[in-house]
C-alpha cells in the first residue's frame, strides 16, 4: 500500500502502551505519556522531539528503533509526519537570502555540498515545487536534518531551526522508502 504505518511505544524496546498511526500527529502525548521507541512497518516518517513538527528531526524508514537516544534525538518523540510517496520529477529553488533574495539556483537532484556545487555559503529560503526533500547541516547528507515538502519556505530561521546555522547538503526522498 502507499500508506505508511508507524507504532510508538511509551518505553524503550517496544514496551508499555502503544499508539499506531498512518498520518501526521502533532502531539503524541495526547495518546501516550511519553514515547521512547517506535517501529515503522511501512513507508517513511519524520519524527520530532517537539510537538507541532518542531525541534530536532529524524528520518525513519522501515525498521525498528528501540531507543530514541540511539537515533540521535536529545528528547523523546513528540510529533511525527508521514512522508507521502512521490512519483515524478523533483524540483526546488534555493536562495541565498530570506524571502527568496540573493543568488538563486534551481535544483533537481541530490547535492552533497552547496559550497562545492553552487559556491553558496548560505541558504536562507527556498521554494519546493516538486517532491519531498531532506536538508542537512553538514555536507554529504550528515548532521542535523530538516524535512521539506512542497511549498514556500521564506525563512529557515523562523522554522524553529535556530540551532542549525546553515544547510550544506540536500537529497531527494525517493520511493525506496517502502
Amino acid at each position: 500500500s502507499t500508506m505508511g504505518k508507524i507504532i510508538f511505544y511509551e518505553e524503550r524496546n517496544f514496551q508499555g502502551r502503544s499508539y499506531e498511526t498512518s498520518g501526521d500527529c502533532a502531539e503524541l502525548t495526547s495518546y501516550l505519556s511519553r514515547c521512547n521507541s517506535c517501529r515503522v512497518d511501512s513507508g517513511c516518517f519524520m519524527v520530532y522531539d517537539r510537538s507541532n513538527f518542531m525541534g530536532n528531526q529524524y528520518f525513519l524508514r522501515r525498521g525498528e528503533y528501540s531507543d530514541y537516544q540511539r537515533m540521535g534525538m536529545t528528547d523523546s518523540i513528540r510529533s511525527c509526519r508521514m512522508i507521502p510517496q512521490h512519483h515524478g520529477p523533483f524540483r526546488m529553488r534555493i536562495y541565498e537570502r530570506e524571502n527568496f533574495g540573493g543568488q538563486m539556483h534551481e535544483v533537481m537532484e541530490d547535492c552533497d555540498s552547496f559550497m562545492e556545487r553552487y559556491r553558496m555559503s548560505e541558504i536562507q529560503s527556498c521554494h519546493v515545487m516538486d517532491g519531498h526533500w531532506l536538508m542537512y547541516d553538514q555536507p554529504h547528507y550528515r548532521g542535523r536534518m530538516m524535512y521539506l515538502r512542497p511549498g514556500e519556505y521564506r525563512s529557515f530561521r523562523d522554522m524553529g531551526m535556530n540551532s542549525m546555522q546553515r544547510f550544506n547538503s540536500m537529497r531527494r526522498i525517493m520511493d525506496s522508502c517502502n
